[in-house]
């Protein structure tokens, strides 16, 4: 046993796992210079639509191509942007060996949408009806400036992009809360919202000073028509999401956290984006994904449970006279997966529902998180130790500072990711992502530090990873 004090603090140094500050030995200038980027981005990404076209904005900035132009037979660098809100991004060498690495994000946040007949009109004002997407807490979209973003598809089939309120000099829309005087009971309030009330009000003049019915939502609906050339039937085939109109913010005196709507998951989306880009090496054949519907389960076509990108897959092996089915289950089987997205930073506000010795902090690194799920691990991918261990690895080579952390006490948190999309085909995967304060609203947090390392994170995974 030793007898010196300093040699068991040399013992307590090699043996105990303490987190570090994410902050250590990183060039702040570059930290904020991609925070400013990243800021930047996310002012122009709010929706998965407008997110995949920045995305492809920034690819095509950098020489990839749409992969239905490229020649399979060789070096590929292309995207593939599948209807208008997905998108696979390929990187691979001319010679096709051994298993892919992948880096998936889903870049839908939670949100408000509108419903397919959604104006009306009530007591002088011109309203809209509304059907919340994924995990919100109601009260918090009240009384906030919104947009409203997305597409029109008129009756002749031209599709109309919709973007009111994110511009300088747009006009906002809200929904109006109650106000202290009439409602004592601020708990009962909350508990009582139902998604019935989140209104959207969009107008209040009428369209002639005469007596009419209709007066007020008239107008409205010339404004658009005017506008846009659409009619009220043209909104059943839309997808018009409303989502906070306010910009991304440096937050603290230090200006060290980013406040933003959307870093679940998008701020993985990006870090990935910009980790293939600036990638001088790939250790195996690199694919980035961005997914939509990962906030209400990941189903229908352009969510995680529909791995359309795996068709360019066989096409690349057809192209290349490799035997399909055979070859690409081998590939499949040896890929590894970084189903990169965020968890949950502990808030000293709210500390019963956390366990402090395995929750991530905020500016304490990426977060690996082995298994997510609710209670029992119920519906989550846990991986195995072998995986866990070689990203490990990794990581510590190539000094990226990282933690690990669970969704809140057993019992009391949870949640899902796509990593279980992955796991069904018997592929390596990992969740790897920053942790947020605020999750799910419209105003999250994340550390910069965090945000640069999950970046660092993703670099060294395509360049290490065999």
């Amino acid at each position: 046993m030793p007898k010196k004090k300093s040699d068991y603090s040399q013992m307590k140094k090699d043996l105990e796992f303490e987190y570090k500050s994410a902050w250590i030995d990183l060039n702040e200038k570059k930290v904020d210079e991609f925070s400013k980027e990243y800021i930047q981005f996310m002012s122009r990404g709010k929706t998965e639509r407008t997110f995949a076209e920045e995305s492809v904005k920034l690819l095509e900035k950098n020489g990839y191509r749409p992969i239905e132009k490229v020649d399979l037979k060789e070096e590929i660098k292309a995207y593939y942007l599948y209807r208008g809100k997905t998108l696979a991004i390929f990187r691979m060498p001319k010679k096709f060996t051994g298993g892919l690495n992948i880096i998936a994000s889903h870049i839908d946040s939670p949100r408000i949408d509108l419903k397919p007949k959604p104006i009306y009109e009530d007591s002088n004002m011109v309203l809209a009806k509304t059907h919340y997407y994924g995990g919100i807490k109601k009260y918090q979209w009240f009384n906030i400036p919104l947009a409203i973003v997305g597409v029109v598809v008129k009756r002749d089939g031209k599709v109309v992009k919709i973007d009111i309120g994110n511009e300088p000099g747009d006009p906002v829309f809200v929904m109006s809360d109650l106000l202290p005087h009439l409602d004592r009971n601020e708990n009962k309030k909350i508990s009582d919202i139902t998604g019935e009330m989140l209104n959207l009000i969009i107008g209040s003049k009428p369209i002639t000073f005469e007596k009419m019915e209709g007066a007020l939502k008239l107008n409205v609906l010339k404004l658009l028509n005017d506008k846009y050339g659409i009619v009220e039937e043209d909104l059943v085939s839309s997808e018009l999401e409303i989502v906070p109109a306010f910009e991304p913010k440096e937050i603290g005196f230090d200006r060290s956290m980013i406040g933003a709507y959307g870093h679940d998951d998008k701020i993985c989306a990006f870090a990935s984006l910009k980790a293939i880009l600036d990638s001088l090496k790939i250790s195996r054949p690199t694919v980035i994904l961005f997914f939509d519907k990962e906030e209400i389960g990941s189903y229908g076509s352009t969510g995680a449970s529909h791995q359309f990108w795996m068709s360019w897959i066989k096409k690349i092996l057809k192209a290349r006279n490799i035997e399909t089915e055979v070859a690409f289950e081998d590939i499949i089987e040896d890929t590894a997966v970084l189903s990169s997205d965020v968890n949950a930073a502990f808030d000293p506000t709210f500390k019963d529902v956390f366990e402090a010795n395995n929750t991530p902090y905020l500016g304490n690194g990426v977060v690996i998180t082995k298994y997510t799920g609710a209670r029992g691990k119920a519906g989550s991918s846990d991986a195995d130790a072998e995986f866990v261990g070689k990203i490990r690895k990794i990581l510590n080579d190539n000094k990226v500072i990282w933690q690990t952390g669970e969704l809140g006490k057993v019992d009391v948190g949870g949640g899902g990711t796509i990593a279980l999309f992955f796991a069904e085909y018997g592929m390596h995967v990992l969740d790897v992502g920053p942790a947020l304060l605020g999750m799910h609203s419209p105003f999250e947090i994340v550390s910069k530090a965090d945000l640069y390392q999950t970046y660092l994170a993703y670099l060294a995974f395509i360049k290490d990873y065999e």
